[in-house]
């Protein structure tokens, strides 16, 4: 398995720029849907589906495979192609990731693509366009909103305790770490 700079410098920021721009697009498309009582089907009987999750996947998949057509294709609309398991490396999608909020008027919906190898992820994009922000992610490169880098944060202390030592040492070791004991709580 290649190591995460030789990953990068192996196509993946070129794999990324055709990801951010079919996002995009996919992106204008869900919205001409958005707030508009698209037609819904249910898959699976618990799943809906929307003609716009169809319409943004149609695009993506033209497009992304034009861009490279020995790529595999796996999306959460289309059928799967059992051909993708020969492919070096296979698109994988989302056309609107939280389809339920999407038919509900909600913001909090995304268009969600990524390219693959071996099980690790080479190139990835979240495009949001009903709160216009768009993230996308490298291996070794870090993540970023619009344009800036974003981070995670550390994890503050859990929780502040007080008790028996006897007690608090029973915890899971990752929990005392994240723990600050006090001598009494006030």
């Amino acid at each position: 398995m290649p190591e995460l700079d030789q990953v990068t410098s192996a196509g993946a920021r070129e794999d990324l720029a055709v990801l951010r721009d079919a996002a995009r697009e996919a992106g204008v498309i869900a919205m001409r849907y958005f707030g508009n009582n698209p037609q819904v089907w249910m898959k699976g009987g618990t799943s809906p589906v929307s003609e716009a999750d169809h319409a943004a996947d149609a695009y993506l998949r033209e497009t992304l495979l034009a861009a490279r057509p020995d790529y595999g294709w796996l999306s959460e609309e289309t059928a799967d192609d059992p051909a993708r398991l020969a492919a070096r490396r296979t698109f994988v999608v989302d056309p609107i990731d939280g389809t339920r909020g999407f038919l509900e008027g909600l913001r909090t919906w995304c268009v969600s693509v990524a390219v693959v190898e071996d099980g690790r992820t080479l190139a990835g994009v979240l495009e949001c366009p009903a709160t216009n922000e768009t993230y996308w992610a490298l291996p070794g490169e870090g993540a970023f909103l619009n344009g800036r880098r974003i981070t995670v944060r550390r994890p503050a202390a859990m929780v502040e305790i007080g008790g028996p030592k006897p007690l608090i040492s029973l915890m899971p070791a990752e929990w005392q770490g994240r723990m600050n004991r006090v001598p009494y709580i006030p």
